[in-house]
């Protein structure tokens, strides 16, 4: 079946790749308050004109890879649309808990619409829904696509995981924001360097921006969570040996554990990457502490045994933003000595001692 008439998973309505976009960050423009700005700037550094963020002055948009044109950052959509070349493309860049649109990012997505760009979205609140933006819209005709809204259809999980014959690699994390899109991603390009035939699949807003298409398990019914993401893995296994699924929230994570856990029974993986940021010491957006990735190791090989008993975590991808060389490197080294297994940083270091553990894994697998 062609992608784009699956109705299991979610499919852009326009082109993303290769149009002149403007990134709206909202507050801050960070890792952790804008990711999905961040992480499309570092993904689509050629596309990428402007940042709108409160207090932008002109400045080069940082989280560029090496050699990135530059992207100012810049206080109002008025100054982006100044930028040659025009945009054609605005990409909500955050998507901050609850998933609402506050004030500020309204007045910076009426201004897009009235300037006739497509607008991409994220949030929970569908932009499409809203009578007065659908209509800014239609009178310039600029479309909305809300990539958080569900797949037409829906089925509860039966177990099987990927039914194509590609082997599942699940990316999993001690917390949010810990970079497991960023580690599926170049896992994926890295096996493909390799000459393995490899796709990722996308569980989220940021991913989905990416790759166009994917499903936001988020926002899908829980009893459909597993089955979507089935559906999902099902979708990108065509024609593949290995898909790598960019996984979402944490295990131990009180707020979004049901995602994780419908994500891994969904996909039934072979293999388990942990993406962890070591020194925090709170769970991400709640006052509680945060937990030792060695649980996080043992709870999910846990809950896999009895359906996939031989799928381990069979590295760790570490995040090592905001530490200085030395202290990055420190940060890998104890990190895969606590937990007994090969570590990276993919970003920083490169993916091939992760992507090593985890082909030599999968060849020793049933």
């Amino acid at each position: 079946m062609d992608v784009r008439a699956e109705p299991r998973i979610v499919t852009a309505p326009f082109a993303m790749a290769g149009r002149p976009t403007v990134l709206l960050a909202g507050a801050a423009y960070s890792p952790l308050d804008a990711k999905t700005a961040v992480a499309y700037r570092r993904a689509r550094p050629h596309d990428v004109v402007a940042v709108v963020v409160e207090g932008g002055d002109g400045r080069d948009a940082p989280f560029g890879p090496p050699g990135a044109p530059a992207a100012p950052c810049v206080a109002t959509v008025a100054e982006a649309l100044e930028q040659t070349p025009r945009p054609q493309l605005a990409v909500v860049g955050t998507a901050p808990m609850g998933g609402a649109l506050h004030a500020r990012l309204r007045r910076d997505v009426e201004a897009c619409l009235d300037a006739g760009l497509d607008v991409a979205s994220g949030l929970h609140v569908f932009l499409a829904d809203d009578a007065d933006l659908a209509a800014r819209a239609r009178r310039r005709g600029a479309r909305i696509w809300d990539a958080r809204r569900p797949p037409r259809e829906l089925q509860v999980a039966d177990g099987a995981g990927c039914r194509t014959g590609a082997r599942v690699v699940l990316v999993c994390g001690t917390d949010c924001n810990v970079g497991k899109m960023t580690t599926a991603i170049a896992l994926c390009e890295a096996a493909r360097r390799r000459g393995v035939r490899a796709a990722w699949a996308a569980t989220g807003q940021t991913g989905m921006f990416i790759r166009g298409r994917g499903v936001a398990v988020d926002r899908v019914p829980a009893d459909f969570v597993g089955g979507a993401a089935q559906a999902l893995v099902d979708t990108e296994g065509r024609g593949q040996d290995v898909v790598f699924v960019e996984g979402q929230g944490s295990i131990f994570h009180p707020g979004y554990a049901g995602v994780t856990l419908g994500l891994v029974y969904g996909v039934m993986p072979d293999a388990v990457v942990m993406a962890h940021a070591p020194g925090r010491e709170h769970v991400r957006h709640l006052d509680l502490p945060s937990v030792a990735p060695t649980r996080h190791v043992e709870a999910i090989e846990r809950l896999l045994q009895p359906y996939r008993p031989h799928a381990r975590v069979v590295a760790v991808a570490v995040n090592t933003v905001g530490l200085d060389d030395g202290a990055a490197r420190d940060a890998v080294e104890a990190t895969g000595r606590e937990l007994g297994l090969p570590a990276a940083d993919v970003v920083r270091d490169g993916p091939a001692p992760v992507l090593d553990a985890v082909l030599a894994a999968l060849e020793g697998s049933p």
